[in-house]
C-alpha cells in the first residue's frame, strides 16, 4: 500500500516578522503539512525562521531544506538542532546536504572542497548528531526521541549515506551546473528512475522503508503550458515544450492533469512527499486538495 501524501512549501523569501508570521499561517490554512526553510546565504536563517514559523501556526511540520553541512560544526548545530526542535515543541524535521554553489562558501571564508570532501563531511556531521543528540547528556535535549533525518541526495556515495542513516530521501531532480553557480538544469524522468532504483538496491537490507521526497520547481493549473512554460524554455533552451511537460519537477497543465501527475509521480517513483517553492503555494494549493487523504 502506498504511503499516504505529504506536502512541504519551501518559503524563502525574506520578510519582516509580520509577513513572515503571516505567510507561515496562509500554508497552514492552505494545508501544508510542512513549512521548510532552505540554507543560502542571501535568504532567512533557517532556525530562527522555524522557531518564528512554530509561533505563528500550530500543525505543520517544520524542516530544513536542505542545510549545508559544509556551514555548520556538528557540535554547534547538535545545539541548534536541539533548541529548535525544543522551541517548536518537537515539530522538526532535520534535513542536510553537502552544498553546491562554492560562491556562497568564498562570501563566508570556508573551503567549498571536492565532491569527496564535502560527501566525508556530511557523513562525520551525520555520526556525530546521532551521537550527540541520542545523548542523555546532551544539553539542551530535543524534544523528540528523534528528529527525522532528510537526507537530499543524488551521487553515488550520497544515496548510499541517504540509504544507510535518513528517514526521508530527498530527490533534487536537478542538478547543478558546475559548483560556482546555484543554476540548475532538471533531471530528466529517466535520470530519476535511474537514482530512485540505485537508491532502492541500496537501502533493500533496511527494515523500514524511508519517505521519499521530491522538489517540484514550477507550477501551474493552466490551459495553455507554452506560456507557463515559457521562462524555463528560455533558461533551458535544449528542451522542446514535450520535453520539459515531461520533467518530473514540472507540474503543467489543467487541474485534472496536474492531479493524475501527481498521483504518476507516486506510482512510478514512490514519492509520497511533495514539497514545492514559495512561488508555487497558491498554484499547488488546489492541486493539493485534490489529493487530500489519499
Amino acid at each position: 500500500m502506498p504511503r499516504p501524501f505529504r506536502f512541504g512549501v519551501t518559503l524563502f523569501i525574506p520578510a519582516p516578522a509580520a509577513q513572515w508570521r503571516a505567510k507561515c499561517r496562509r500554508a497552514e490554512a492552505l494545508g501544508y503539512d510542512v513549512i521548510l526553510v532552505p540554507d543560502h546565504l542571501d535568504m532567512p536563517a533557517p532556525f530562527p525562521a522555524l522557531v518564528a514559523a512554530a509561533e505563528a501556526t500550530e500543525r505543520p511540520r517544520l524542516g530544513t531544506f536542505v542545510l549545508n553541512a559544509g556551514f555548520w560544526n556538528p557540535a554547534l548545530l547538535a545545539r541548534e538542532v536541539a533548541t529548535t526542535d525544543a522551541l517548536t515543541g518537537g515539530r522538526l524535521e532535520l534535513g542536510l546536504g553537502t552544498g553546491y554553489a562554492q560562491e556562497e562558501h568564498d562570501t563566508a571564508g570556508l573551503p567549498f572542497g571536492s565532491p569527496r570532501e564535502r560527501v566525508d563531511h556530511l557523513r562525520c556531521t551525520v555520526a556525530e548528531l546521532d551521537r550527540l543528540l541520542g545523548s542523555e547528556e546532551q544539553r539542551p535535549q530535543p524534544e523528540q526521541q528523534r528528529v527525522p533525518l532528510m537526507i537530499g541526495a543524488n551521487g553515488e556515495r550520497m544515496l548510499r549515506l541517504t540509504a544507510e542513516h535518513a528517514d526521508i530521501a530527498a530527490f533534487p531532480g536537478a542538478r547543478p551546473m558546475g559548483g560556482t553557480t546555484r543554476r540548475l538544469v532538471p533531471l530528466t524522468a529517466e535520470e530519476l528512475d535511474g537514482r530512485v532504483a540505485r537508491y532502492r538496491e541500496l537501502a533493500a537490507a533496511r527494515d523500514d522503508c524511508a519517505e521519499l521526497n521530491l522538489v517540484v520547481q514550477l507550477v501551474a493549473v493552466t490551459d495553455d503550458p507554452q506560456v507557463a512554460l515559457k521562462p524555463l524554455l528560455d533558461r533551458q533552451p535544449q528542451l522542446t515544450l514535450d520535453q520539459a511537460l515531461a520533467l518530473p519537477v514540472v507540474l503543467v497543465g489543467t487541474l485534472e492533469e496536474n492531479v493524475a501527475q501527481v498521483r504518476a509521480l507516486r506510482e512510478r517513483y514512490g514519492f509520497s512527499y511533495l514539497a514545492v517553492l514559495e512561488s508555487s503555494m497558491e498554484e499547488f494549493a488546489a492541486v493539493m486538495a485534490e489529493l487530500r487523504d489519499e
